[in-house]
């Protein structure tokens, strides 16, 4: 045997024999490393080292080094191919996978308590004849305030209750987020002629503190009807159409008069609160009153009428604004409106 032959034979030998004490896939990546990285692996630094033998062995040498390369590539190969297997093998039979049995259900997303209080006022509203509308939410003072006669000096422009845009227009602040759906009145005035019956669902911001009832952000229904003729016993008979829909024929509702700038007369329609049942003693979600107000309503100011181009003494009609957070309390008995934007799924899986 050549001394190539023989070095070459005991290379073999040697890589071979640590394979072999390699089990794990991690011994077997420093096994390749030592013998075959590309660096400093021992088979290549031979194959380097070729340089230096004796020209007409160099041919002989250069060609049993790539065999030994290709042999020592093939065993590793098949040494992890049998560990492959028997991992394989190992988990068909201490852990059978039972394919025929049903997959783990996936949870399945749906629509918040506020959407799907919001769709069902829709549904109660188009049922009878009104079509939905949408507006901006970064509004115009002027249709935020002006166009529905909220003067300069009301206290609904101070600061603490308007958040307001930071840009300044003609060296005013003249943009805000809504704080109501109310200036959509003026909007769908200036786009339609008579008869119109049209609900603008939204959301408001309201720079205010926070507690069971009241939060700074809102979801509200503004609705609109004007035609020949409409009176104010027509708002109370679609009022009273989507209370007895959201909230069942059991539930007490009331009437009281109250002031919105856009209306006259005004009114707040109200039902007795889910926990004391109109009791109010000591009742912290209704503040003692017995009562809890979802929307604020009234006959729409001739002034307005008049401005929107439409003759007041043949047009009349009323709006209404519905606080969606405050149907889905009572609807639910929900104590604290707080909760609906926590985002607790403990909370929110329950609807």
């Amino acid at each position: 045997m050549s001394t190539i032959e023989a070095e070459v034979d005991s290379l073999r030998a040697e890589a071979l024999e640590e394979l072999a004490r390699a089990d794990s896939e991690a011994e077997q990546d420093v096994w390749r490393a030592q013998w075959l990285g590309r660096k400093d692996g021992r088979l290549t630094l031979h194959l380097r080292s070729l340089k230096d033998a004796p020209p007409e062995q160099r041919a002989a040498f250069g060609k049993s080094l790539n065999d030994l390369k290709a042999t020592l590539e093939g065993e590793l190969e098949a040494r992890r191919e049998a560990a492959r297997a028997a991992a394989i093998a190992a988990l068909s039979t201490e852990a059978v996978l039972d394919v025929t049995l049903p997959g783990r259900p996936q949870s399945l997303g749906r629509l918040h308590p506020v959407t799907q209080t919001m769709n069902d006022c829709i549904d109660a509203f188009a049922d009878m004849g009104f079509q939905v509308f949408e507006g901006p939410e970064v509004e115009w003072a002027r249709y935020n305030f002006d166009a529905v006669r909220i003067p300069e000096d009301h206290p609904a422009r101070d600061m603490w209750d308007t958040i307001w845009i930071d840009t300044l227009i003609d060296g005013e602040r003249n943009m805000l987020l809504r704080t109501h759906t109310s200036p959509n009145q003026i909007r769908v005035m200036e786009q339609s002629d008579p008869p119109m019956r049209v609900i603008v669902p939204g959301k408001c911001y309201r720079q205010e503190a926070t507690d069971a009832t009241h939060e700074w952000m809102l979801t509200q229904i503004e609705g609109l009807a004007v035609d020949e003729g409409v009176r104010m016993s027509d708002l109370k008979g679609a009022l009273y159409a989507f209370a007895r829909r959201l909230f069942g024929d059991e539930r007490q509702i009331i009437f009281h008069h109250s002031y919105f700038p856009f209306v006259e007369p005004g009114v707040e329609m109200a039902i007795d609160c889910f926990l004391c049942r109109a009791d109010g003693s000591n009742c912290r979600t209704c503040h003692g009153t017995g009562w809890i107000e979802i929307l604020g309503a009234g006959m729409v100011h001739p002034e307005i009428i008049e401005n929107a181009g439409y003759d007041s003494s043949r047009y009349t009609g009323f709006a209404f604004g519905v606080g969606i957070e405050r149907v889905a309390m009572l609807r639910w008995g929900i104590e604290d409106i707080r909760h609906f934007y926590q985002n607790d799924l403990r909370f929110l899986r329950q609807f």
